[in-house]
């Protein structure tokens, strides 16, 4: 990806384009990809080991460009992926209404469709329902296959319990409007164990990628101890949906040691396939999840995925060493997932992200001070006031001020 298009695209689009920047490209018009991605089982379905998750669409007139969408569902749907998984807060409510018009074309029984139940948005027990019928006329379906209490922290976890969400929608389950129950969740092994044995859970839905893999490591990164949190789902015996296999696209450009490395190994395999091959080489993972921005991103997964192989013993050294090399570049672990979003100062905080880890990837000093000098005054890192208010918000809990005086003391130095 050229910095023209960086400089023009909007943030999603960024994020998304840099899935396969490290790599050659391959598209659906220079390469046709013949086959079925490789399928894993889920109580006695078939689930499409690669899901898409609708959180990250390419953008056109500030919402999805729903015609782009369209053709990589098609080209999803063709091929095999069965699993779209959406929520209430993407693309501000307005990927729920995307799901609704690609599917629609498709007979019901013919894909699996998840949601999730926004509990920050609640005010009561009588909310409940109502945001959940909302949620079927939005996506146009009479059912969910897949439904979640979306993102469990501890603030939400008292929500879940005090406004009686699990009972409301154990109902629904009953009534056949959910077939199966599950929950999200981007917090501590010991709420994830509090969870689990306080409720009947279906499935559950983890972040889990090899930069979360441990809590922390000898580079001071923060993980969410994924590892823990893995073995603790597997042990009650509950299913899991990889989020966040990616780390938000960090893993599908690292750095440029780190592609080498991968390259040296297999020159024709795209970083991001790597570390989907990764997570989904657990047994106890049925799905993972890939925000998918371009077709380019549809085609080099669903390539990945027809031609399925667990990572070898010696491929699992290699992704680690990459990962180490990359850890070591200092960039930041934002998945940008936005939930940071609404600073009361104006500060577009993954977009600062997003720059700074583009520089930690390539070392482009002028293609840094380009991208942070695009980025509005008002918007930029150097206006922290370290009020910390964006603090709880994130689910990589990181200290996002510090963080924000880096990205200014980085512009500071290099200009």
């Amino acid at each position: 990806m050229n910095r023209r298009q960086f400089l023009k695209s909007t943030l999603f689009t960024a994020i998304g384009a840099v899935v396969l920047s490290a790599c050659k490209k391959v598209t659906a018009e220079t390469k046709k990809i013949v086959g079925k991605v490789y399928t894993k089982k889920f109580k006695n379905l078939d689930i499409s080991a690669i899901g898409f998750g609708l959180m990250r669409l390419p953008q056109k007139l500030g919402g999805p460009d729903v015609e782009a969408v369209q053709k990589m569902v098609d080209y999803a749907m063709e091929h095999g992926i069965n699993y779209f998984d959406t929520a209430w807060f993407y693309h501000g409510g307005k990927s729920e209404l995307t799901a609704g018009k690609v599917l629609k074309k498709y007979p019901r029984n013919s894909f699996y469709l998840a949601d999730k139940l926004p509990l920050s948005r609640l005010g009561g027990k009588d909310t409940v329902i109502p945001t959940f019928n909302e949620q079927l006329k939005k996506c146009q379906v009479d059912y969910f296959d897949f439904y979640l209490a979306h993102n469990i922290n501890k603030s939400e976890w008292e929500t879940v319990k005090n406004y009686d969400v699990y009972e409301q929608l154990l109902q629904k389950k009953k009534e056949g409007k959910i077939k199966y129950l599950g929950f999200s969740i981007h917090d501590t092994p010991e709420l994830l164990e509090e969870v689990i044995s306080t409720y009947k859970w279906d499935f559950v839905q983890l972040p889990i990628n090899l930069i979360d893999w441990e809590k922390t490591d000898s580079s001071g990164w923060y993980g969410v101890n994924a590892k823990k949190q893995y073995e603790i789902a597997t042990k009650a015996g509950l299913p899991v949906v990889v989020m966040n296999p990616l780390k938000g696209g960090q893993l599908s450009t690292l750095n440029n040691a780190a592609v080498e490395l991968l390259k040296k190994e297999n020159p024709d395999a795209s970083p991001s396939s790597w570390s989907l091959r990764y997570v989904a080489s657990l047994e106890n993972v049925f799905c993972v999840l890939s925000g998918m921005t371009e077709m380019e991103h549809m085609v080099d997964n669903v390539n990945t995925f027809i031609n399925f192989k667990p990572l070898t013993e010696k491929e699992q050294k290699v992704l680690s060493n990459a990962i180490a090399v990359y850890k070591s570049s200092g960039a930041i672990t934002c998945t940008y997932c936005q939930y940071c979003v609404g600073c009361p100062i104006g500060i577009d905080i993954p977009k600062n992200f997003n720059i700074y880890n583009q520089y930690k990837a390539d070392n482009k000093k002028e293609n840094f001070i380009a991208a942070y000098e695009s980025i509005k005054a008002e918007n930029r890192a150097d206006k922290c006031i370290s009020c910390g208010v964006c603090k709880p918000k994130c689910p990589q809990k990181l200290d996002i001020p510090t963080l924000l005086k880096d990205v200014a003391a980085l512009y500071k130095k290099l200009s």
